[in-house]
């Protein structure tokens, strides 16, 4: 176990934002009727099709997961994280926010154009922001971890998406963002992979931080760089489940997470900081 499971009202009786895991970084966050997904991975492929076959996203699996969203935000493009983005745009009517990698998916998928939009930054420019409804969204470049031997898993970007359903390895890393979400007066901050860059987030104290743990022994001070440039309030752990397995299976720890040491770590570097973890499916509410 990496933590304490968290209740649903644990974190604030009176909460008016729900938050959802949906499994590896997926989250859906919703208030007063909009809903934002971030990195919604519903399809859960077993390693074997993984390693052999086109991935197609679950229709069945999205249709149950995911029946609404205004937003959908894509943190990177790996394919645990974008594989089922632009079918649930077209299901949904949902805008998706991401890197040119994620247009380009989106583009080549039929999700039309007015509906993507591009959250690079000019080289040099300030982070992009944008507004769903009630919420407000920073996109904040990030890095993700060196998880594969010191290196980035299928680094670089996509751009050549001629042929849909894709293999596991053509869905590139494209650009990363941290995101940081604004909603009735409460601040969330996701963080898709288990590394970040201090300089752009600040010390935001957010009221909870969506914190990916997978491969985060690769990444050096790790729980140490999270407390002190982020200093959060609670933290919901994610990324830690063993993805091969389908929604419907209790949620099983990968190899090697290492949780117990994270959330020491991560605890003994942060003042009175609540640590927990959800269920699959399973929400909480701040």
């Amino acid at each position: 176990m990496i933590a304490e499971p968290f209740a649903p009202r644990s974190l604030a009786p009176g909460g008016v934002v729900r938050v959802q895991w949906l499994g590896t970084a997926g989250f859906a966050i919703e208030h007063a009727g909009t809903v934002v997904l971030i990195d919604p991975y519903l399809t859960r492929a077993s390693l074997r099709r993984c390693l052999l076959d086109r991935l197609v996203p679950d229709a069945v699996a999205i249709a149950r997961h995911a029946p609404r969203a205004d937003a959908i935000i894509a943190g990177h493009t790996h394919f645990d994280h974008a594989l089922d983005i632009p079918a649930i745009a077209l299901r949904t009517g949902a805008t998706v926010l991401g890197s040119r990698s994620a247009v380009a998916l989106c583009r080549a998928s039929g999700v039309p154009l007015a509906r993507v939009r591009d959250i690079e930054p000019a080289p040099g420019g300030e982070p992009v922001v944008a507004e769903v409804g009630p919420f407000h969204l920073r996109f904040v470049p990030s890095a993700h971890s060196r998880l594969l031997l010191g290196r980035v898993p299928f680094p670089g970007d996509i751009s050549d998406c001629d042929q849909i359903p894709r293999r596991a390895g053509r869905y590139r890393c494209g650009a990363v963002f941290a995101v940081e979400i604004r909603v009735a007066g409460r601040l969330l901050v996701h963080l898709g992979s288990a590394e970040l860059v201090e300089a752009g987030l600040g010390r935001t104290e957010p009221d909870l931080l969506l914190l990916c743990v997978a491969g985060w022994t690769a990444s050096r001070d790790f729980p140490e760089r999270v407390a002190r440039a982020l200093s959060p309030r609670a933290v919901l752990f994610s990324h830690w489940d063993n993805f091969f397995l389908p929604l419907e299976r209790p949620a099983v720890a990968l190899p090697a997470v290492q949780g117990a040491r994270l959330a020491e770590r991560l605890a003994r570097a942060s003042r009175d900081v609540k640590l927990g973890v959800l269920p699959l499916l399973g929400e909480v509410w701040i």
